[in-house]
């Protein structure tokens, strides 16, 4: 294979790989497609979306400023960190995809910057974030009572009496004739089932929740149609509709999970892509033979790789859906596909199965007052001491292991407090907590005086820092206000979103038209490397997190501008070659060759505005910068190594040497 052979494979391979990272989805329905058609397929890739800012989600942007003037000079960046770290913990806990916290330091104003795409409730969010940050000392509640006192119990029993009046009356208009579906989207208060009319789907035996009602109906005496009577669950009355019966295979399954960081339950470090890999390869080596020994050695499932991967029986609703739907599309003693859920990878190898009956029912849930709901049992209580008698945190080493741990100085009166809280709880746990959260729960080995204590651990040297940084936001009296709010709705940024990429669309296409137009084949060839530019870039957005916004389209489709501006200042160049009476071959050299310093001092001047505004600026002006330098980096690459390189194959070929394929040269 000749040097053009292997600069062309690569280039293919290259723009296809950038397409694939681009267009996930695609790829894999075509490989779906063709495993369809040829029995085998290539690899699948993980399919992300783009990151979308605010302005194309929708959601909200707030503005918190952070009263810093009892904090000296020296402390207030680190404070400042400390609130944005609270801040984003607490973002993160309304189930934000994507949150944006930043921080912001300028004119003597230090804020935090929130973006909370999605969010529609803006009021709940201020009125959870905008709270200062609290910790608190606290140790365990050990007289803990469970049982209600006769007050308590009164009141649940008033409660449930007029909760089953309630029920009964409904039930009594289903048993009439009532629609159930109507009267399931009225009365239920079930928020999973009650849009579907109530439909719960099928029930079987091994479903505690609904035990007795199954064992009500495995006596063969209940008719389909609404059932004569309520069901009591443990904290909900059920009004039920019998609607089928079933006997299927109920599959034993054993299985080998691959996790990733960010997976729930793992502990593993490895991507997400890095995971679909290593599930890909065992997926190639499982047979039934030596599927429980690649378990025990492979598989992140704690409860099942010791057995071999063994989870037993899988009854419906037991486990997530794509789990189950793998697991029930097997046949005995085959092994399935990796199957990805929101724990990882899975591959399953069906071991048998046994029969099974379960019913089909819809309910309506009806409110039904329990002691738990009367009584609040918190196991920890507040002692006297918190944040405020907190001096400072700060990290320290292990003279001795090196290991990193934190230190806490208190003021005068926390130093008493503390002092007197370890005395009475040597041998026992004390919680440090911040926002109601559990950071920390050691042990008290000894009574500990002289307003120091420490805080030990498995600590990596940046979990440490941020433990103090938390601290310190806990301990020291930073207030936020909201000094900016602003609402942008879903509708309106799905139609920023439609009319940036028609822009985008309609950009490209002009810029097409016209290079093509005007400089024939060397256009076509321009217009190629700007497909692969755009290829390129959308793949960029995604290895980087690149958060997109209408600032940062406004960059990409400006930098289509400046990947045009580059090819047209090498075709000028070659007309002047040309002109000049050099051949081709050698006047393409030099057109690059000559064009270069324009091109370099032109992008130059670029990436020095666009270094300005990312370093000094924030939010979508930064956007803009980034994806402004991001594409004039590309389209040097697309114009000196795609773009020259087509050119300098075209150039010797000798078919394509006529005057009607270079006339605008």
């Amino acid at each position: 294979m000749n040097r053009t052979a292997i600069g062309a494979f690569f280039l293919v391979v290259f723009a296809v790989g950038a397409g694939i990272l681009s267009f996930p989805k695609e790829w894999n329905g075509a490989m779906v497609a063709m495993k369809d058609k040829v029995g085998f397929h290539l690899p699948y890739v993980p399919e992300n979306d783009f990151t979308l800012g605010l302005d194309l989600k929708g959601g909200a942007h707030l503005v918190y400023e952070a009263d810093m003037t009892s904090i000296d000079e020296a402390e207030r960046e680190t404070a400042l960190g400390g609130i944005r770290d609270v801040v984003e913990r607490r973002v993160n806990a309304f189930g934000i995809s994507e949150p944006i916290v930043q921080t912001n330091i300028a004119d003597g104003h230090y804020r935090v910057l929130v973006d909370l795409p999605g969010v529609t409730d803006v009021k709940d969010a201020i009125a959870q974030i905008g709270e200062t940050p609290v910790l608190t000392f606290r140790v365990p509640v050990t007289d803990v009572s469970t049982t209600p006192t006769a007050e308590q119990q009164a009141q649940i029993d008033a409660a449930q009496k007029t909760e089953r009046v309630d029920a009964l009356a409904v039930m009594d208009r289903a048993l009439a004739g009532e629609d159930f579906t109507t009267l399931a989207k009225q009365y239920s208060i079930d928020s999973t089932t009650k849009d579907d009319g109530g439909y719960v789907g099928f029930i079987a035996a091994a479903d505690a929740e609904y035990d007795g009602l199954v064992t009500q109906l495995e006596k063969g005496r209940t008719k389909f149609g609404v059932v004569n009577g309520l069901y009591e669950g443990t904290s909900k009355m059920h009004i039920v509709k019998y609607i089928s019966k079933k006997t299927e295979s109920e599959p034993r399954i054993s299985h080998i999970l691959i996790c990733y960081a960010g997976a729930p339950s793992c502990t593993q470090s490895r991507t997400k892509e890095e995971a679909l890999a290593l599930a890909t390869q065992l997926h190639t080596e499982a047979t039934t033979k030596n599927f429980a020994d690649l378990a025990k050695t492979n598989s992140d499932d704690g409860g099942s790789k010791d057995a071999g991967g063994d989870v037993d029986y899988v009854p419906r609703g037991k486990m997530v859906k794509p789990f189950e739907d793998a697991a029930y599309a097997l046949r005995d003693t085959k092994i399935s596909e990796v199957v990805e859920s929101e724990f990882g990878y899975h591959i399953l190898y069906r071991v048998g199965s046994r029969p099974s009956r379960s019913y089909e029912i819809a309910q309506i849930e009806m409110p039904w007052t329990t002691a738990s709901d009367i009584l609040v049992v918190d196991p920890w209580k507040n002692t006297e001491l918190s944040g405020k008698d907190v001096k400072h945190a700060s990290v320290a080493f292990d003279q001795t292991t090196g290991a990193p741990y934190i230190v806490l100085d208190f003021n005068e009166n926390g130093t008493q407090l503390f002092g007197d809280l370890t005395k009475e709880n040597v041998g026992k746990v004390i919680g440090i907590f911040l926002d109601g959260q559990p950071i920390t729960t050691p042990v008290v080995q000894e009574p500990i005086y002289g307003g120091q204590a420490s805080i030990t651990g498995s600590f990596t040297i940046a979990e440490a820092k941020l433990l103090a940084q938390r601290l310190n936001a806990g301990a020291l009296p930073v207030p936020i206000s909201v000094v900016s709010q602003q609402t942008i709705g879903p509708a309106l940024g799905t139609a920023s979103l439609d009319l940036s990429v028609k822009a985008g669309l309609i950009g490209f296409l002009l810029v097409a038209l016209f290079v093509v137009g005007y400089y024939r084949l060397p256009g076509v060839v321009a217009v190629g490397a700007l497909g692969v530019y755009a290829i390129i870039n959308l793949a960029l957005f995604k290895i980087l997190g690149v958060t997109i916004t209408l600032s940062g389209i406004a960059g990409f489709i400006f930098s289509l501008g400046i990947a045009v501006d580059a090819n047209v200042l090498i075709f000028e160049r070659l007309k002047e070659e040309l002109r000049s009476g050099r051949d081709l071959p050698t006047a393409m050299e030099e057109a690059f060759r000559r064009a270069w310093p324009s091109i370099r001092d032109g992008n130059a001047t670029t990436l020095i505005a666009t270094a300005i505004l990312y370093t000094m600026t924030s939010g979508s002006v930064r956007g803009f910068a980034l994806t402004l330098a991001l594409g004039v980096f590309v389209s040097l690459f697309c114009a000196f190594v795609v773009g020259r390189f087509v050119l300098r194959r075209l150039a010797r070929m000798p078919k394509l040497r006529k005057p009607f394929f270079f006339l605008g040269l």
